[in-house]
């Protein structure tokens, strides 16, 4: 049975972009919202953030507004540090824990195989 839960309810837009700024400070680089994508991703974030989702969903939103390319630079790492946050909540042995933050990762960077995302399909299933 998929379990459904509001995953990224606490990370608020604020945060999301905060994290972006965060990242971009320690590598020295522009934090600056972009012009083509920021407002779009910023309202489908806020438009989903808090529904009950799947923690697939929640890799898919994250995955979304990382090719949406709200911010210059970083936003891979900025939604892939969210939803390892969130991985970080479950009561996972840390090697699996560490397997599934990289599958997710991989997901929202727009890298995964298709064993990756059968791999982490079948994850998502066994949470209960």
């Amino acid at each position: 049975m998929l379990i459904v839960q509001k995953w990224l309810k606490p990370f608020t837009w604020d945060m999301v972009t905060a994290q972006n700024a965060i990242l971009c400070q320690a590598k020295n680089a522009l934090h600056k919202p972009t012009s083509d994508g920021h407002d779009t991703t910023k309202n489908l974030w806020l438009a989903k953030h808090r529904k009950l989702l799947g923690l697939d969903e929640a890799v898919e939103l994250c995955r979304r507004c990382h090719q949406l390319a709200p911010f210059c630079f970083y936003i891979g790492n900025t939604f892939a540090s969210i939803i390892a946050l969130v991985i970080k909540k479950l009561d996972l042995q840390p090697d699996e824990a560490f397997i599934i933050r990289r599958l997710a990762g991989h997901i929202v960077a727009g890298v995964v195989t298709g064993e990756e995302q059968k791999a982490f399909a079948e994850f998502c299933a066994t949470l209960d």
